[in-house]
């Protein structure tokens, strides 16, 4: 049997449960697959899921368990070696909003190195890992082993202290594509003029708000949002729509305000405001059930 856990973090961790079902279907795992999921939200038919498991119920899995595969979760896997189990480890990453830092790849690259688990980087390569697995013999858990703990723990502490940029990234790289966007604007506007493709000032406007609308997409499902949502189509026409519901507002408020006041700083401010709520919660949302769905 193979028991995963995921702690109770309060971020989801779909991304393993998906790379843990690809095995199941390709045959590499055959035994029972039991998962402790905590807060994320996933459905297969080959795995049974519970959300918490009660302490003696997850005793008993982990003593009956041939591997555990774990998040990077210095208790998760503590717990794990402490019973002399073979032991697979992912850390959660910051840049899909599974963590608010990176400290778990120190965490797992730690005991790893020390030869107590099998550290999972790539989730292409799992199979391999878990083929791995059978032949790893874990170093055994000793008490000495605190001091290892006290530097993860310390390195855990210098992590929040400079954790700032991963706390605000999403926002912090919204607000820099954005401006790339305004700056990208004004180049085709520039160049439409320049090279006179068209004179007509309501056209360039139009393709060059098309042309802004792709880059702010791709830039917003690569870079900030990470969307793993594998329907684009459907994706692109719904972040389209909302940005031309957007405009459509924004044109609204500049004929009633902005031909008596000055509000333009205002109508930049509700565009950014307003897209990002519309990106965040509606376009990209995160669902680690849906892309399966889609298998």
């Amino acid at each position: 049997m193979i028991f995963v856990t995921l702690g109770t973090q309060d971020k989801g961790f779909p991304r393993l449960l998906e790379a843990i079902d690809k095995e199941i279907e390709k045959g590499t795992i055959k035994e029972k697959v039991i998962v402790q999921a905590g807060l994320t939200k996933y459905e297969s038919k080959d795995m049974e899921i519970f959300d918490l498991v009660p302490a003696n119920e997850f005793e008993k899995y982990i003593d009956e368990a041939d591997l555990i595969i774990t998040h990077g979760g210095a208790g998760s896997i503590l717990t794990a070696i402490k019973h002399g189990k073979k032991v697979i480890a992912a850390a959660r990453l910051a840049k899909y909003k599974e963590h608010t830092n990176d400290h778990q790849k120190q965490i797992v690259k730690e005991f790893s190195k020390e030869g107590y688990i099998l550290e999972l980087r790539d989730f292409n390569k799992l199979g391999k890992l878990i083929e791995k697995s059978k032949h790893f013999t874990p170093k055994k858990f000793e008490s000495n082993t605190n001091n290892m703990v006290k530097l993860i723990s310390n390195y855990i502490e210098d992590s929040n202290h400079i954790s700032w940029f991963n706390k605000y990234r999403e926002i912090i790289y919204y607000l820099f594509f954005m401006i790339c966007t305004y700056l990208l604007n004004i180049i085709i506007n520039n160049l439409l003029l320049v090279f006179n493709i068209s004179k007509q000032l309501e056209i360039i406007s139009i393709i060059s708000w098309l042309i802004s609308i792709l880059f702010i997409y791709i830039t917003n499902k690569k870079y900030v949002f990470s969307s793993t949502n594998k329907n684009i189509l459907y994706e692109f026409s719904l972040f389209f729509i909302f940005n031309l519901l957007i405009l459509l507002i924004i044109k609204f408020i500049k004929y009633v305000f902005v031909t008596k006041l000055n509000l333009n700083f205002i109508i930049v401010i509700i565009y950014l405001v307003f897209n990002y709520i519309f990106s965040k919660y509606i376009v990209f949302k995160k669902c680690g059930v849906c892309d399966n769905e889609k298998k």
